[in-house]
C-alpha cells in the first residue's frame, strides 16, 4: 500500500479508496474515483505515501480520548491512539493526487475569541498498537508529586515527517508532560519504532503548550 509502486496495470486499495494503475504502452494512467493522471513512463515510480491530516491547513491536531488516563506521581504511563491521516501519491517530489482517509472533522482548540481550529478525531487510549491505518504512540509523564488526568492531547503536524510500512502510517513518537496544570507536547520527529520508513528528514517540531 505504502511505498514504490511499480509501473504496471494493478489495482489496490488504500483505505477505502481503490487506486488503479492502467498501462498502454509506455503511458500509465492512474485512477481513483474521479480522478485520473495521465503518466509517461520515466526513470522513477509513483511513491504513495502518508501524510499529516492537515485539512484544510490547520497547524494541530487535537485528539480526544474515550476515556481519560490517570497518571501516578512521578510516573509514566506509554499507548497509542488513532489519528486520521491523508495520503500522497507522488512522482519524484511531484504530488499527483492527494487525497483524505475516513471523515473529516474540525474543532475549536481555546476560547472563541483566541482560540484555533484543529483537526479532530476521538480516539481510545490502546495499550498496544491498534490495528488502524493510522496511529501514534504517546509517552505521557507526569513529573509532579500529584495524580493527573488527561483527557486530550493537542500536538502540531503541519510540515510533520511520517512513518510507514508497507500496510501502516504513524505519526512520530510523542511525549506528553504534564506540568502543573499545563501540558507540554513534543512532536518528537523520531519514529515510534524501529523499521519503519521516513517520508522526509527526521525534524522535531517546537514543543506545544496546551493552555486549554
Amino acid at each position: 500500500m505504502f511505498g514504490d509502486i511499480e509501473l504496471k496495470a494493478q489495482r489496490f486499495l488504500v483505505g477505502n479508496y481503490q487506486i488503479e494503475f492502467e498501462e498502454k504502452g509506455d503511458i500509465i494512467i492512474y485512477k481513483r474515483d474521479e480522478v485520473r493522471r495521465i503518466i509517461k513512463k520515466g526513470e522513477e515510480t509513483p511513491r504513495i505515501l502518508p501524510s499529516p491530516a492537515v485539512g484544510y491547513g490547520v497547524d494541530l491536531m487535537m485528539l480526544k480520548l474515550k476515556e481519560p488516563i490517570v497518571v501516578p506521581p512521578k510516573n509514566v504511563l506509554t499507548g497509542f491512539v488513532e489519528a486520521p491521516i491523508e495520503v500522497d501519491v507522488k512522482v519524484g517530489e511531484l504530488i499527483i493526487d492527494h487525497f483524505n482517509i475516513g471523515r473529516e472533522k474540525y474543532a475549536l482548540y481555546g476560547t472563541v475569541d483566541v482560540g484555533v481550529i484543529t483537526r479532530y478525531h476521538v480516539s481510545d487510549f490502546h495499550l498496544e498498537e491498534p490495528k488502524a491505518l493510522g496511529t501514534a504512540k504517546i509517552i505521557v509523564s507526569n513529573p509532579s508529586k500529584d495524580w493527573k488526568m488527561l483527557e486530550r492531547i493537542v500536538f502540531p503536524i503541519k510540515n510533520s515527517v511520517m512513518f510507514y510500512s508497507n500496510d501502516k502510517a504513524y505519526y512520530p513518537l510523542l511525549v506528553v508532560t504534564i506540568k502543573n496544570n499545563i501540558l507540554e507536547v513534543n512532536n518528537t520527529g523520531k519514529p515510534p519504532k524501529e523499521g519503519l520508513n521516513a517520508t522526509m528528514e527526521l525534524l522535531a517540531l517546537p514543543n506545544f503548550l496546551m493552555r486549554w
